[in-house]
């Protein structure tokens, strides 16, 4: 399988893979550079694939690499993630999906109807699936919560992905309207099951600013 790297160069992150006669599937437009042997290739969609890219919003034109030599793609300023398929089954956040293992397979998640136009997750999602790595596009750190027959609630679109073994919904964040007004906490989303999800709650540039402050902090000895 190919390997994907995260590095970093002036503050900017961007992910490098190395392909030794493989293939891997990016984004659309995500190309920086590539060097060596490899070949792009865009495939036109089938009829019904191109119909139903139209209803559910889905990008059908994912590219793909095949050969030897190294691909680097786009430079963002906020980070990404690689995460390792072993046969499961993840749900990404909108927009989260940036490459992948040719191996993996990416199709489309239907959310709820009510969860999908209230929760600013949309009614499709990305849907990643068998042996590979995928590569994420994530504002921040990443934190992994495993959840066993138990309930998490996050604020806001901090979840970037989920297995798809959790239940996902939209609520309020208390019983009544105005307690879920006044709480500055109207809606929430809830993930309920044994799954895991992944958060990125804290920007880069935020952790970077924090260690900037901290390091001029003059220390006292003593």
């Amino acid at each position: 399988m190919a390997t994907f790297e995260v590095i970093e160069k002036e503050g900017l992150r961007l992910v490098k893979v190395i392909l030794q006669n493989e293939t891997v599937r990016t984004e659309s437009g995500a190309l920086y550079y590539m060097r060596g042997n490899i070949t792009m290739q865009s495939k036109t969609p089938s009829a019904g694939g191109f119909l139903k890219s139209l209803a559910t919003g889905e990008n059908i034109f994912r590219p793909t690499y095949t050969g030897t030599g190294e691909l680097y793609l786009e430079p963002s300023l906020s980070g990404f993630h690689i995460m390792e398929l072993n046969g499961t089954e993840w749900i990404l956040d909108s927009g989260a999906y940036w490459a992948s293992d040719g191996n993996v397979e990416v199709g489309v998640e239907r959310n709820k109807l009510l969860s999908g136009l209230i929760g600013g997750e949309g009614l499709f999602q990305t849907k990643v699936k068998g042996r590979g790595q995928v590569v994420m596009m994530a504002q921040g750190p990443v934190e992994v919560v495993q959840l066993q027959n138990d309930r998490l609630v996050v604020d806001g679109n901090f979840a970037i992905a989920r297995t798809n073994t959790l239940n996902y919904r939209v609520e309020k964040a208390t019983k009544s309207i105005l307690g879920s007004m006044t709480s500055g906490e109207f809606l929430v989303n809830t993930f309920e099951g044994t799954g895991t999800i992944l958060l990125a709650p804290i920007p880069y540039w935020q952790v970077k600013l924090l260690r900037e402050i901290t390091a001029a902090i003059p220390k006292t000895s003593g």
